[in-house]
């Protein structure tokens, strides 16, 4: 498994800068954001220029794009702005050969129109389910025109908020273009550690075949987000439960704060390392 950061966790801007970042922190691969270039996170038109600089940035640093970031609320209840994220998407989408991936993460949104990664209570109907249906159908085409996958992540507060979700839309839409990002702290608020287990294993135990990306952040006794080893979540326990059902595929690590970065790759590090599954970096 190759050891990744989202590259937005780090201030610099420019794209030579923050993959250098990524690199001099202790990672591989990165998970990219438009935002590291100072542009927004879903442009309305992605330059050839742009895209040629980050991947000449990549080669240069030797950090692989293992994804980008693609995300857009795909349940919003206006039309209207579900469907200026969907042409954003497909800039994203035309783009990521050219920047060295095959990857975009997306979200599967929430019916709060203002945030969508807070949960709403009309994320369970069949209306918010139909419009998320929509836009990945849409998605999936032009993945499939462009020969991408799409990045699905089961997350609490979204209409995908779990496992069993994603199957249902994986069997709904019958399409090989759609892949599961997991991330062991987006499956359970609290529980005790059995309970977490649990979950984990039987969420993985649902997606193997589709999983492409695993996530790395820490949830707090209480809920709360937390940086990679730093709260309850056993990454020992989750690497190994991947490792399992055959995953190879990239571990990014997220919601942590710059100065973190070094201490949390360090640490995952060490968890690959005991099972043998770090690739080999230049260090």
């Amino acid at each position: 498994m190759e050891l990744g950061i989202f590259a937005k966790t780090f201030p610099d801007i420019g794209a030579t800068e923050s993959l250098e970042a990524v690199r001099h922190a202790g990672f591989t691969t990165a998970q990219f954001n438009f935002a590291c270039v100072g542009m927004p996170s879903m442009p309305d038109r992605i330059d050839e220029e742009i895209v040629a600089r980050i991947r000449a940035a990549s080669l240069a640093s030797g950090v692989s794009i293992a994804a980008i970031s693609g995300t857009y609320n795909m349940a919003h209840p206006d039309a209207a702005v579900r469907q200026k994220g969907m042409a954003r998407l497909s800039a994203m989408i035309e783009s990521a050969h050219a920047m060295g991936t095959r990857l975009v993460t997306l979200s599967t949104g929430s019916r709060d129109p203002h945030d969508q990664w807070k949960f709403h209570a009309d994320n369970t109907t069949p209306e918010a389910w139909r419009d998320l249906l929509g836009e990945m159908e849409l998605a999936v085409t032009l993945a499939e025109q462009h020969d991408v996958d799409l990045g699905v992540e089961p997350e609490l507060a979204n209409v995908v908020a779990s496992a069993g979700d994603a199957v249902r839309l994986i069997e709904t839409l019958k399409s090989e273009r759609i892949k599961i990002v997991m991330d062991p702290a987006n499956l359970f608020e609290r529980g005790s550690s059995g309970e977490r287990r649990d979950t984990i294993e039987r969420a993985v135990a649902m997606l193997a075949g589709r999983i492409t990306m695993a996530h790395a952040k820490d949830r707090t006794e209480d809920g709360g987000f937390i940086a990679a080893g730093s709260g309850v979540i056993d990454f020992r326990h989750f690497v190994a439960t991947l490792r399992s059902n055959g995953f190879t595929g990239p571990l990014v690590t997220h919601g942590l704060a710059a100065d973190e970065a070094p201490t949390v790759a360090a640490f995952l590090r060490g968890v690959l390392d005991e099972q043998g599954l770090r690739g080999h970096d230049d260090d």
